[in-house]
Order: C-alpha cells, then sequence, then structure tokens
C-alpha cells in the first residue's frame, strides 16, 4: 500500500510541475483564442485545413515545455522501472497494474484537475 501512495504522489508532483512550466512556457492568451477558433470552425464545418494549420500553431507554442520536462521524467521513469518493476501497485481481483499503469491512470486525472484548477488552455 506504501508503493500505492508513492506512486500518487509522484503523479501529482509530475502533473503540477509539467504544467506549470507548460502555462507559463506558452502564451495562454494565443492558446485559448486558438482553441475557440478551432471550436467555431468545426461547428461551422470549415475545411480540415484551417483547422489543421491552427492546431499546428497550438503545437509549436507547445512544445518549448515539452523540452523542459522530457529529460527529468525519463530519468524519473528510469528510476521508478529500476526500484518498482515487479510491483503491482492496484489489485483488484483478477486485475494487476504496475507503476507505469497507476501513474497514467492518476496522471490523466490530476492533469485534467490541475489544469481546471490552473486555467491552463
Amino acid at each position: 500500500m506504501e508503493s500505492f501512495w508513492f506512486i500518487i504522489f509522484i503523479s501529482f508532483i509530475i502533473t503540477l510541475i509539467s504544467t506549470l512550466v507548460y502555462k507559463y512556457t506558452t502564451n495562454q492568451k494565443l492558446m485559448k483564442s486558438l482553441k475557440e477558433e478551432i471550436v467555431i470552425l468545426q461547428k461551422k464545418g470549415k475545411k480540415d485545413k484551417e483547422i489543421w494549420n491552427k492546431q499546428m500553431t497550438i503545437m509549436k507554442n507547445s512544445l518549448a515545455s515539452t523540452f523542459y520536462t522530457f529529460i527529468p521524467i525519463i530519468i524519473l521513469f528510469r528510476w521508478l522501472s529500476t526500484h518498482m518493476s515487479t510491483e503491482k501497485i492496484i489489485n483488484i481481483w483478477f486485475i494487476h497494474i504496475g507503476w507505469l499503469g497507476t501513474y497514467v491512470i492518476f496522471t490523466i486525472v490530476f492533469s485534467y484537475v490541475v489544469r481546471k484548477i490552473l486555467k491552463v488552455y
């Protein structure tokens, strides 16, 4: 059970740090406006090329934050795989999930919550 709480803690910390890096390395006003424009274009049934161009702009703007967080996360994953590779963190009936599956599940939840709280677009 100790490993379960450790993975939850690591998931939350990594999610919080990567979200903060993303928020402060991207132009949030631009990202918000681009996402709103994409929704409007989709509702109007506009061509995919216009939507695709806006999505590419979003991707270009968010790439820097990926570079800042990629190497530390890879190092942490290597450490976790060395120390927790044989442990099953979640055991429910016949479902056994290791550290990576547990991390992914909780990161998805924490990412959604943290982005809503911090108003990240």
